[in-house]
Parts: C-alpha cells; structure tokens; sequence
C-alpha cells in the first residue's frame, strides 16, 4: 500500500525545555517512494537509523506496519494519520500481527524477505505524535508491525504482493511474540521456547532468554518513554 524511505535529519527546538519539543535526531520521517527500489541486506537504498544501537541492521532490515491498524489507531487519536505515520517502509493490507508469524518468508518483487520479529515501539513514536503514552499503547495494544530479515536481494515497487513461500513456526505469531515477551504472566517456558526459535531475531532471543532465566526485568519504561521523560 506504501513504500517509503528517509534519511535521519533533526528536528526540535533547541534550548527548548519541554521534553516533547527538545532537539532529536530521527529517520522516522520517511517519503514515498515512485518507481522500484533496491532492497539490500540491511536497508532500502535511501533509508537509515539514526541509533544504529538499537536499529537497523540485519534483523531489520524493513520496518512493516499493517494497513488494517490505521482506522483504530487513527479513532484514537483523532488524528488522520497517512500512510508511514509508524515511520514503517512498508505498509502492506490483507497482514497484521494475528495472521504473520515469526519465521514467514515471503517473496515481494525481486526479493525474499522474512518476519524476524515485532517492532518494540520506542519513544520516538511518541515525540513524533506528541503523545508520551504512544508507545506505550502500541505495545499494549500488539499492534507493532514487525521486521523483515532480507534472505535474497533485489528491486520492490508499492503494488507487489506479498506471497508467502514458507511458514515453518505456525504457532508464533507475532502478536503471541509480544504477549510471551510484555506480559509478566506468560508463562516462562513460554519465553524459553521464543527464546530458542532460530528465526527470531538476536536482540529478542537474548532478551527473551534471561527473562526464561528471571534474569530481566521486564519493565522497558526507558524505552518507552526516553528522552520524554522529564529529567
């Protein structure tokens, strides 16, 4: 339904003293793209992260966001939010986190893609919408897009299907991903069985091993709220 790409840039008021209006550097901001694009191993020619700490990479490589969130997300905070409003490079219809599952390959244009884990909302969500509660929603809600992993290069245009190849881990959705990983009630064998899935992306599986371990908490406040949080 959209593809699109952005390099980081700044944004914010310097000296500003409201967290929400503080200078910040962010690829959140992306364009739509006309034509076809190269998709490489790490990124979408055009695209970048501004924290390379915590994004990019191999294992996300696309940020996916589903069409079908757009009406809720778009009721609740009154806003008309288009297409890459979840700064996603692809938003794509007829897939949400019920029906995608950790592990799913899928081929789209010239290239094969596959699901490597949902996206963990961060507070750049937030600062983009001015609401300090965004992410926070968006992970109590599930509804987090995922990344794909890129197994074979190649040029996707907006238009292309999805076709999916392959779908070895049925069970693991990825809106059951984030329920083993954000609700301190699921059960622990639960954690250690996501933490195993070959799949799943490193970051996930490390953080989803100690906390089979109760070697983690899983409060992600800092995350959630970072530099909005008032200092």
């Amino acid at each position: 339904m959209s593809l699109r790409v952005g390099l980081p840039r700044e944004y914010g008021t310097p000296g500003a003293k409201e967290p929400m209006h503080r200078p910040w550097r962010t690829g959140f901001f992306k364009d739509a793209v006309r034509g076809s694009i190269f998709l490489g191993r790490t990124n979408l020619d055009g695209d970048g992260q501004a924290d390379l700490r915590v994004h990019g990479g191999p294992d996300k490589a696309v940020c996916v966001y589903p069409a079908a969130r757009y009406p809720y997300w778009r009721e609740r905070l009154g806003l008309e939010l288009p297409y890459g409003s979840f700064g996603e490079n692809f938003t794509v219809a007829g897939l949400d986190e019920d029906s995608v599952c950790i592990g799913d390959i899928f081929e789209v244009g010239e290239a094969l893609v596959e699901v490597s884990q949902p996206r963990s909302p961060c507070w750049k969500l937030a600062r983009r919408w001015g609401e300090k509660k965004l992410a926070l929603w968006v992970q109590q809600t599930g509804f987090t897009g995922w990344y794909f992993r890129v197994l074979e290069e190649g040029e996707v245009a907006c238009g292309q299907a999805l076709r999916l190849r392959e779908r070895p881990h049925p069970e693991w959705t990825v809106m059951r991903a984030n329920a083993v990983r954000y609700d301190p009630a699921r059960a622990l064998e639960d954690a250690a069985a996501l933490a195993n899935l070959p799949a799943l992306g490193e970051s996930w599986r490390t953080k989803l091993a100690l906390a089979a371990k109760r070697q983690l908490s899983r409060d992600e406040s800092r995350r959630l709220i970072g530099e909005n949080r008032e200092d």
